[in-house]
This record gives structure tokens, C-alpha cells and sequence, in this order.
């Protein structure tokens, strides 16, 4: 006897095998890394974070077929997506917010390990108005170019749409080239101290997550140049959007407290 159909409005996924290998992968690129903290081997966590781009390929790969060829991305499944990735940001902020919470208080009540005057006497602390505002300007202006992207989707101008689309993922590669040509030129390294631990973990976990929107942005550039996207549905690049707003938004943070307020002598 055949099973009924059921008729509903979500999607009941088929069993994958993605999950439990981008488990494993992250695992073993944790594990590797712990290892190599130690001075033990590399490897391991190379290995795992090859795996683990290589499930996320495939994953996404399988998310996409899923809302282009087989039409599961309903209403309520998109609805659900959104929420996905807007609890994803929530979790990104509160991310964030550790990294400002240590730095505030090291600055605002500092130890007795921790010099009395912010930033301490040792440190050269960078110029924000030179490579920093720089930066600023640079993301501030992509957050026009994705949001001029967004605006050209709901009107169906596929040509626009690209073009703001891949001007975005330009302005994210100068934005991590300048960023690394700042951290090379720094006069204090990751060790110099709580005031440059705080400073490059804030900045440099940042700088990741730019990486991550832009090759995010990327993949939607590829995907609105084969005409993927659609007035109605284009779920993937408003998730894109949404972290790129999300991370232009830290940056403002990062720069006003940490970049010239916390620097200033």
C-alpha cells in the first residue's frame, strides 16, 4: 500500500550526510589547532578545515537545489531561513560583545598587572584617521553597493544587481588588503600586552568575518549572473545582505571605541 502524500507547506529534507561530516571536520580542526598551540603538529587541523570547506561546498550546493530545482523554499521555509540567519547574527553580536566587554574593562578598570593610564606608555597605538577611517569609508561604501544590489533584485534589473553585487565583493578585498598592510606596519604584536591582545582579537575576528561575507557575496555574484535570483525569491543573497550590514555595523563600533577612543593618549 503506497503512503500518503502529505500536503504541507515544509520541507522534510532527505537524510544527509553533511552534518555529521562537518562535525567531525570542525572537531578535527579544533583538536589540530589545540595540537599546534602546543607546538605539536599542523596537519590535523589543516586537514580538518579542508574537510570542512569542502562539506560546506556540498552542503550549500545541496541547499541551493533544493530551492531552485525541487521548489521546496516555500513561503514558511524561507520564513524559517530568515529566522535562521537572523538568530545566527544574534549569536555574532553576543560574539562581539565579549571582545568589547574585555576591552572596556581592561581599560576602565585596569589590574594591577595592567599600567593606569589607557593605552599603556609602551604601546604607539595607530592613527584612526589615516588606514582605520580608510576602512571605514571603504565599508561604509559597500554598504551602499549591497544595499543598491538589493534595491535591483526586487526591481528584476539583473544587470544592476551583478554589478552591485561584485563592486561589494571588490570593496571587501581592498577593505582586507589595507586591513593586513595596517597590521604590518603595527609598532605591537598579538603578545605586547592586554591592550594589543584586545586589539587584534576585536579587529582581527572582524577582519575574518568580512572574509567570510565576501566570499558569501561572491558565490551570490555567480548566482545572480546565471539569473538564480528572482524578485520574490532570492533568500540566499538577503541572508548575504543582512551579514554584510551586520558587519559594517561592528566596524563603526570598532572604530569609534576601540580605534579612537581607546587609542587616544
Amino acid at each position: 500500500m503506497e503512503h500518503a502524500t502529505h500536503k504541507h507547506p515544509y520541507h522534510i529534507i532527505t537524510p544527509s550526510p553533511w552534518p555529521i561530516m562537518a562535525a567531525f571536520s570542525a572537531g578535527a580542526m579544533l583538536f589540530g589547532g589545540l595540537l599546534y598551540m602546543h607546538h605539536q603538529v599542523l596537519w590535523l587541523s589543516l586537514v580538518g578545515l579542508g574537510f570542512l570547506l569542502l562539506t560546506s561546498w556540498l552542503w550549500w550546493r545541496d541547499v541551493i537545489k533544493e530551492g531552485i530545482h525541487d521548489k521546496a523554499h516555500t513561503e514558511e521555509v524561507s520564513h524559517g531561513l530568515r529566522m535562521g540567519m537572523l538568530l545566527f547574527i544574534v549569536s555574532e553580536v553576543m560574539f562581539f560583545a565579549a571582545f568589547f566587554w574585555a576591552f572596556f574593562d581592561a581599560s576602565l578598570f585596569p589590574k594591577e598587572a595592567i599600567e593606569f593610564t589607557w593605552p599603556p606608555k609602551t604601546i604607539k597605538t595607530l592613527d584612526p584617521f589615516e588606514l582605520p577611517f580608510l576602512n571605514t569609508l571603504i565599508l561604509l561604501l559597500s554598504g551602499c553597493t549591497v544595499t543598491w544590489a538589493h534595491y535591483s533584485i526586487r526591481e528584476g534589473n539583473k544587470d544592476d544587481t551583478v554589478k552591485g553585487i561584485g563592486l561589494t565583493v571588490v570593496l571587501g578585498i581592498i577593505f582586507l588588503f589595507v586591513q593586513a598592510y595596517e597590521y604590518s606596519h603595527a609598532s605591537f604584536k598579538f603578545a605586547d600586552g592586554i591592550y594589543a591582545s584586545t586589539f587584534y582579537m576585536a579587529t582581527g575576528f572582524h577582519g575574518f568575518h568580512v572574509l567570510i561575507g565576501t566570499i558569501f557575496l561572491a558565490v551570490c555574484y555567480f548566482r545572480a549572473a546565471k539569473g538564480q535570483f528572482t524578485s520574490e525569491k532570492h533568500i540566499g543573497f538577503e541572508a548575504a545582505s543582512w551579514y554584510w550590514h551586520f558587519v559594517d555595523v561592528v566596524w563603526l563600533f570598532l572604530f569609534v571605541s576601540i580605534y579612537w577612543w581607546g587609542g587616544a593618549h
